[in-house]
């Protein structure tokens, strides 16, 4: 088979044997302490967990899940279910009880690793009554039927399974954002032509570093660090907590990093705490001085050796993306879903274009159908959705492509912007059809905005819902709110000013608490659930937009 689509083991085995005593997964304990992993260490690792699966005599192919933050286990445990014969089922580290059993019901896992988590105890219920659990080293408090070591008793196994391309290796949930999650089947086949590919793309090999700190169970994480680690070869870090993530990334010092846009939000705001805005703004436009000053503030946040950063899973304000320019770091647009391995485009080093995400991925086929819809194909195209079909023939078509849900536009250099969401337009009481997310888009580049969320279906005019960041809401505990309000009726007169009469907004509503995963307004990947807002609103909706105040703050 040709090198450049190997599979993801036989990928795998080669680096073992080119380099086995190269580091590879370097992961902090408690104490301060770090662990390190060679290649043949990992192997060796998984050899003796596979050869512990295989003694269990599951069905080949049995579902075996895994649920922990990450780690460097994780991806040995990964590589151990795949060299069994088995397919993985990976889990967020932060779902609800309730949650953890609908998915491990669906999936009919087998058996459960468990790891590194905030809240086992919450979450534990949620197991199903006699599901066999396996403690990785790094693991929650709490009862479970083997012990890592355990498994590493076992003799390792002595062959290098090869698991056929058509071959199912991991089932990802999506996390929910439009109703119960659903299990994107991929292949083995899917994660070699996406990460072979993914790897063409950009100059990265064996001298490069990643830094794994977003869920491992999200495919972006997955293939970005996993699969990305086997096809070039890169050490990978790990971050031990949200508490340590600065020392974790000044660790790694990353010469390739992903982000989310809240993560590349969050770091900005951090600079924010230490040093006013406006006068940053002024050293960085200094001729000699603003480099300086760039790298100063890069290195501060770890970022100094940066050589790609990219951001994906949901749109980039391009106020954030000129702010890191400014700074010398170039931060590149990814599009993609878990139904494609998160394959298929990226913005190229050089070619930022606003408001644009970037070119489509080498191998994948990009159609705007008739009513706008984003349709692609590749390799990277799912098997199905799992015990599915009827839901995989509706977002599949009968030549293969993918329906994203997203309505977008292509210009001549075949760059890609998206436009909105095919069904999260809403209607108002005027007839009017409104696309949230181009609205949202631009009020999140106001520094003092973390989230927002544009509602209005059956309202006269839409009502924008917004999340002030920390930074913001120390402003108006100390006495700062009439400028903050006078900062954001400035931002709505200019929003307003480029939409349409049917898309102007009533009003900002300041809404008291933010939006996260645990009180049920995130999914796990930290996107909006826009009816979960809205439900949630709703009873408000009127009376918030009814008056005569622009900036309205809930009480």
């Amino acid at each position: 088979m040709d090198d450049a689509i190997r599979l993801p083991l036989a990928r795998f085995y080669q680096r073992e044997a080119r380099h086995p005593h190269k580091p590879y997964l370097v992961q902090p304990l408690p104490g301060g302490r770090l662990q390190e992993l060679s290649w043949a260490e990992v192997g060796e690792q998984a050899r003796r967990a596979a050869s512990w699966l295989r003694s269990r005599e599951l069905a080949q192919g049995s579902r075996i899940a895994i649920l922990s933050k990450n780690c460097a286990h994780w991806i040995v445990c990964d590589l151990a279910i795949w060299m069994a014969g088995h397919v993985s089922v990976p889990l967020y580290p932060n779902l609800t009880a309730d949650s953890v059993r609908q998915v491990l019901a669906h999936a009919e896992a087998a058996l459960l690793f468990v790891g590194k988590l905030d809240d086992w105890p919450g979450m534990a219920p949620g197991v199903p009554e006699g599901l066999v659990t396996v403690a990785l080293p790094l693991h929650a408090e709490g009862e479970f039927a083997y012990q890592w070591d355990d498994l590493q008793r076992c003799a390792p196994i002595r062959d290098d399974p090869q698991p056929a391309s058509d071959g199912l290796a991991t089932i990802i949930y999506t996390s929910g954002t439009t109703g119960a999650p659903k299990g994107v089947m991929h292949s083995f086949g899917n994660l070699g032509f996406a990460a072979s590919h993914a790897i063409e793309l950009f100059a990265v090999g064996e001298a490069d570093r990643l830094l794994s700190y977003l869920p491992l169970s999200h495919v972006a994480e997955r293939m970005f660090v996993e699969l990305a680690s086997l096809y070039a070869g890169q050490t990978v870090y790990f971050a031990e907590s949200l508490d340590t993530f600065l020392v974790d990334i000044r660790r790694a010092r990353p010469t390739v990093i992903f982000g989310v846009p809240r993560i590349w939000t969050k770091l900005q705001m951090g600079v924010f705490n230490r040093t006013s805005a406006k006068r940053l703004d002024l050293l960085l436009k200094l001729p000699l001085i603003g480099p300086l000053v760039g790298r100063k503030v890069r290195a501060g946040l770890g970022l100094d050796a940066v050589r790609y950063a990219l951001s994906g899973a949901a749109p980039v304000p391009e106020a954030l993306l000129a702010w890191y320019q400014r700074l010398g770091l170039e931060v590149l647009e990814v599009y993609g879903m878990t139904e494609n391995c998160g394959y298929s485009h990226v913005c190229r080093p050089g070619r930022y274009r606003a408001g644009w995400i970037g070119q489509s991925n080498p191998g994948v086929e990009v159609r705007v159908a008739a009513e706008g819809e984003v349709q692609v194909r590749s390799g990277a195209t799912m098997q199905g959705y799992y015990k599915e079909p009827e839901k995989t023939a509706e977002v599949l078509t009968a030549d293969g492509f993918l329906r994203t849900g997203d309505k977008g536009e292509q210009d001549g250099h075949g760059n890609l912007r998206l436009t909105g969401r095919i069904k999260e337009i809403f209607k108002t009481s005027k007839g009017k059809y409104v696309a949230p997310a181009p609205i949202e888009n631009r009020l999140a580049v106001h520094s003092r905005i973390e989230q927002v969320c544009v509602v209005g279906d059956g309202l006269p005019q839409p009502l924008a819902l917004c999340v002030l960041s920390e930074a913001g809401r120390q402003e108006a505990a100390n006495g700062a709110r009439g400028t903050l309000e006078l900062s954001l009726l400035a931002l709505l007169e200019e929003v307003n000013g480029r939409l349409d009469q049917h898309e102007r907004l009533q009003g900002l509503v300041l809404v008291k608490d933010a939006w996260s995963v645990d009180n049920g307004f995130l999914t796990p990947t930290l996107k909006i659930k826009r009816g979960a807002v809205e439900g949630a609103y709703a009873t408000q909706f009127v009376e918030w937009g009814g008056g005569d105040e622009r900036v309205v703050w809930q009480q």
